[in-house]
């Protein structure tokens, strides 16, 4: 989900001034239709003739939650909810789960190929697949992003990776009697039909290192399309595969555990921008009607 524009944890701020400018109705639409992430506001952005200054600063950095705080949005007062709660309960949970997947699959390769262990993840990796996807198809619907063309576009991807991913397995993983990772490590050539399910990640770990901060998704934005292409052109050899696989196994843990150190209205963003998203034509129009006349004033 989206929310305010910087890291709570790094308490930065972000400020654009525009002079010269009186804000109009369309403006503001525009304005806000633009923004590719959440930015929570504890206060109204001011507005004047000379001058528009908006503000989104880091605050504490602390997971609890007061249903009793209000919140002030571009769109007015909003709260918290038990139904927000659990959406960022269940979208936290999915990255989660898709890490948790993605690191036992993974871990496979730094196994010694007769252990137990070893076996025992093997014999499960598309389990495993199966259910990182899961986590990370979830994560993918409750995502709150502003712009709506960017969350479908995610979305799509997935859709796309799992639809490649039947199509690995049933054409060339069953026939071959392997399991659909194995089949994509003899098959370079198979990354295509599996990677937008990893481009989508790729595009969730982007928004949420853009919006936060956060140095281990930024990584994690190079990190997997690099091993995914690296694999795919046979430009990579297996030990620095292997290297980037570990970085990305120990990426992908830091940032699904550090979600649940952010508070809840984090992964909520500006609840007030969807509610407006949520009104017919007629409530919008009238809604920044009245705010453009607060501004005014």
């Amino acid at each position: 989900m989206a929310s305010q524009a910087l890291s709570s944890a790094t308490g930065l701020g972000l400020a654009v001034t525009i002079s010269n400018w009186k804000p109009r109705v369309e403006d503001r639409t525009w304005w806000l239709s633009s923004l590719a992430c959440n930015r929570s506001r504890t206060r109204r952005p001011s507005f004047s003739v000379g001058s528009v200054r908006c503000k989104a600063v880091g605050q504490n950095n602390g997971a609890t939650f007061d249903n009793s705080v209000v919140y002030q949005g571009v769109y007015g007062p909003w709260t918290v909810d038990k139904s927000d709660i659990r959406e960022v309960i269940l979208y936290r949970s999915g990255l989660v789960t898709a890490a948790s997947s993605f690191v036992l699959a993974a871990s496979a390769a730094f196994l010694p190929d007769d252990s137990f262990l070893s076996q025992i993840i093997k014999q499960n990796l598309d389990y495993l697949y199966v259910a990182g996807s899961c986590g990370l198809g979830l994560s993918l619907l409750l995502i709150h992003i502003y712009v709506s063309e960017i969350k479908r576009t995610l979305q799509a991807l997935w859709v796309l990776g799992i639809l490649g991913s039947c199509v690995t397995y049933i054409t060339i993983a069953q026939p071959a009697n392997q399991n659909l990772i194995r089949c994509v490590l003899d098959n370079p050539s198979a990354v295509w039909l599996v990677g937008p399910l990893f481009a989508a990640l790729t595009g969730l770990v982007f928004k949420e290192g853009l919006c936060y901060g956060k140095l281990e998704a930024g990584l994690l934005t190079f990190v997997i399309p690099t091993v995914l292409l690296g694999h795919l052109t046979g430009l990579m050899d297996n030990e620095v595969k292997l290297a980037l696989l570990a970085a990305w196994m120990a990426l992908f843990v830091i940032f699904a555990g550090r979600k649940f150190t952010q508070p809840i209205k984090d992964d909520i963003g500006d609840k007030s921008v969807f509610m407006f998203k949520s009104l017919p034509d007629d409530e919008k129009k009238a809604l920044l009607e009245k705010l453009e006349q607060q501004t005014i004033k």
